[in-house]
């Protein structure tokens, strides 16, 4: 792309210092936690203030635990559950940023990303003097275990097409957008976690899930939901498209391209970072989305590019 770059292709920090507090959705531990504006090009570093400050980049080598959420792990330090808030980063387009923490996991809050959007949304964001690089995917890379699958593909903007198949009573559901411009805040941010009660004993039985409650996560039964109403119809599958773009964060930069998932979750969202990663002919570096509009944006508006997003059925 030529010329001087618009303001939808630089990067962006927080305009000041964001705190937040609350428990550990598996810990059950409380948490301090404050986003710390950054300088351009150097990501999102998740910092331990109760370990010397050490760090940990928020990148696919240093993925570890992925089962019922998403852990980064550098030289034994561990940062649990991660997802929702590198999905409310990348959704409202941060690009650099310091998450300060003095425990193990980040704080659950609603469940969901939207605490940290309206608190985003609240301070604003700061332009900065560098290009915002792209990972654009040249050929398809895809990971498959049995039913589950997932897949990233060549294509313009950064589209999501998911499908989940659970037990009564969500059952099956659709949802397809493109991350290009505004509506993650109002159609993803606000989905919530979800879990069966009936799984309940089993997984405090394995150290998870001490802080659930029904003021961070949907509480299903075989009967129906616990704790209605729901905030989306299809709020389930808004979840899952939000966790699928905090852990797709970890490949360090935005996707240009389309990605494809069913009935897939943590653990194969990371794997397909780290294929994707490990294949250096399926993608290449690029400075926008090339078939997109460039937006015109200040300083201080919601970043860009965010999400356009519609229910599949609508």
């Amino acid at each position: 792309m030529n010329g001087t770059p618009g303001p939808a292709h630089l990067e962006r920090t927080l305009q000041s210092d964001i705190s937040f507090s609350g428990v550990g959705l598996h810990s059950g531990a409380m948490v301090q936690m404050r986003l710390v504006p950054a300088p351009a090009g150097s990501g999102i570093v998740f910092r331990r203030t109760d370990l010397d400050n050490f760090e940990i980049p928020a990148t696919g080598r240093n993925v570890a635990k992925v089962s019922y959420a998403t852990s980064l792990m550098r030289q034994s330090v561990l940062i649990q559950t991660t997802e929702h808030l590198l999905s409310a980063l990348i959704g409202f387009g941060v690009d650099n940023v310091i998450v300060e923490v003095d425990n193990l996991e980040v704080p659950i809050l609603d469940g969901s990303a939207l605490p940290y959007v309206q608190a985003f949304e609240s301070t604003g964001l700061r332009v900065q003097r560098r290009r915002r690089e792209y990972l654009r995917i040249l050929k398809e890379v895809e990971v498959r275990d049995g039913s589950k699958f997932i897949g990233v593909y060549p294509g313009a903007g950064y589209t999501i097409d998911y499908t989940i198949d659970f037990p009564h009573p969500i059952g099956s559901a659709n949802f397809r957008g493109d991350l290009a411009s505004g509506a993650y805040a109002r159609l993803i941010a606000p989905a919530r976690t979800f879990g069966f009660k009936e799984d309940e004993a089993m997984l405090r039985n394995m150290g998870l899930i001490r802080g659930a409650s029904e003021a961070c996560a949907i509480i299903l039964s075989r009967h129906g939901i616990q704790n209605g109403p729901l905030r989306f119809d299809d709020e389930f599958v808004r979840h899952k498209v939000l966790d699928l773009i905090g852990d797709l964060a970890l490949a360090g930069r935005r996707i240009q391209g389309r990605v494809v998932a069913e009935r897939a979750g943590h653990a194969m969202h990371t794997a397909l970072v780290q294929k994707l990663m490990r294949d250096r002919s399926a993608w290449e570096f690029a400075h926008g989305y090339d078939a997109l509009p460039e937006t015109s944006q200040t300083e201080t508006q919601s970043a860009s590019p965010a999400l356009r997003l519609a229910p599949a059925h609508a």
